[in-house]
């Protein structure tokens, strides 16, 4: 008599647990989009804390400062830190037209000239340029 075939045979041995390591290429390409993604993130909130630090600072000052002359030297300060020399430099006509394309504040000739004259404080002119730093823009073409 022939043996019977099914003998020979041995029980079914269930396949161990899949480990979750290594992974699969699929997760690290994700893996690297993601850390790169945060990096870039990074470093732009970085540059642009880096970049506004000088209106933070003017405006930290501004708070504290009452003359009027002190707050327009704060806001050439802020002119020559991110535009040019040279606008900051302008006659008191182009001056005031920068000012106020910087601004969004309407100044002009007869405000900048009071600032020299030492007999008068004016509060007005004052909080004008506290207004002023305020609101100046920081990446804005200007063409006076």
């Amino acid at each position: 008599m022939q043996p019977n075939p099914l003998d020979g045979l041995h029980d079914i041995i269930a396949p161990s647990q899949v480990s979750w390591w290594p992974l699969a290429p699929a997760w690290w390409v994700i893996i690297t989009l993601l850390f790169i993604a945060t990096c870039a993130a990074a470093f732009w909130f970085y540059k642009n804390h880096k970049f506004k630090k000088p209106k933070r600072y003017a405006i930290d000052l501004s708070k504290t400062e009452q003359n009027p002359l002190k707050l327009h030297i704060i806001l050439k300060r802020l002119v020559i830190e991110y535009y040019d020399k040279r606008l900051a430099a302008q006659s008191t006509t182009n001056w005031c037209n920068t000012l106020n394309a910087l601004t969004g504040l309407s100044f002009s000739e007869q405000e900048i000239l009071s600032l020299y004259n030492t007999e008068q404080a004016n509060e007005a002119l004052s909080d004008k340029f506290r207004q002023g730093i305020k609101q100046f823009k920081l990446k804005e073409s200007v063409h006076v």
